[in-house]
Parts: C-alpha cells; structure tokens; sequence
C-alpha cells in the first residue's frame, strides 16, 4: 500500500494568537525528524528583518522572502519534504494552486496567517486554503478588552478604531493592532449593525 504524505496544514486565527510560533515549532519538529524544510514568506512583511520568521515572543526562523507564490516552485530544492508558509493572507489566490502542486508531490504544506481581516471578513487567499486542507487549527489570543478568547485582530489609527473604509493591508504588531473578541471589536462604518460591547 503506498502512503502519501502530501498535506496542506493551515494555523489561523487572530493577531498574537501564537500562528508563526506554532509554524516555527512545528517546522523544527519535521528538522529534528531529518526532514528537509524550506520557509517562504512575503516580501511586504518586513517587521522583523526580511529573512526571517519570527513570532512575537522573539522565535525566529529563517525564510525566503518572496514576491508571488510561483517562486516556491521555482526555488524548491529536490529534496525538500516539508514547506512552511507563514503570512498567507499577503499572496493572491495562486497560493491555493501553490499548495495544492506540491502536496501532490507528496510535500507536506504548512501555512500560517490570519483568517479574517481588521474588518473581520475572510482574508486573502486563507478561505479556501481553510477549505482545501487536511487540517485547520485555529488558534486564539486574549481580547484585551474583556479578557475572553479573541478571534479578531483590532486595528487602531491613532488609539482610535480603525474605519471600515481604511486599507485591508496595513502591516504592523502592537503600535497598529490588539487581538479582541467578537463583541469588543469595533469597525466604525461597517455595513452591519454591530453591537456596543458592554465592556466599554
């Protein structure tokens, strides 16, 4: 019987939820296992230095910056067996075809990045990686309002929440954004009718 390995794995959830350390722990756990890694992540996100990961409790791997999700492909060394992948939502929608090639080639996929935007709506190209993979864990951090579990990444402009109208793509740690829960995070302009947190 012939056993695939070929796996897309996502780590979502919010801001500070710990995604890119469970990415870099799992990645070393494949290395211990004398597997062979490589690491890719956007260009765009520079905010630890461009050729690294790093996770915000200062862990830190190291990663090839890349502009599109085809340089994989094209700069995948033969022997590699496992591919982390950490920033999803920055690729387009060829992330998915990306992900979808190489675990055909009995790659093991691991992809990290946020699930919904500042907004809360589906980020990127992460809905249908969600869709597509084996496995989907999603982690979450602690809402800084109310202490609950958070599941939305809360942008702020000035110590103000950001409005729905503002750019989905600001790339920023604690000077731009706070992990809060579902009835903390405020969207001023947002199409639906949101309810004031009794928190505030």
């Amino acid at each position: 019987m012939k056993h695939h390995k070929g796996r897309i794995e996502v780590i979502c959830g919010s801001m500070f939820s710990g995604k890119s350390e469970e990415l870099i722990r799992r990645v070393r756990r494949a290395e211990i296992a004398k597997q062979k890694t490589q690491v890719f992540k956007p260009r765009l996100d520079s905010r630890y230095g461009i050729t690294s990961v790093n996770s915000h409790d200062g862990r830190a791997r190291e990663a090839t910056a890349i502009d599109l999700p085809n340089i994989i492909l094209e700069t995948l060394d033969a022997d590699t067996t496992v591919v982390g992948i950490d920033e999803g939502q920055f690729f387009d929608s060829s992330l998915m075809e990306v992900c979808q090639t190489l675990a055909s080639r009995d790659i093991r996929v691991i992809v990290a990045g946020l699930d919904v935007d500042f907004r809360g709506e589906p980020f990127g190209s992460m809905p249908d990686l969600i869709a597509q993979a084996e496995t989907v864990d999603k982690l979450h951090a602690i809402c800084v309002i109310c202490g609950e579990e958070a599941s939305r990444s809360q942008r702020l402009i000035n110590g103000k929440p950001a409005s729905y109208d503002d750019p989905v793509i600001l790339v920023g740690a604690q000077e731009a954004y706070e992990a809060r829960c579902r009835h903390c995070h405020e969207v001023p302009g947002h199409p639906s009718a949101q309810t004031p947190s009794p928190y505030r």
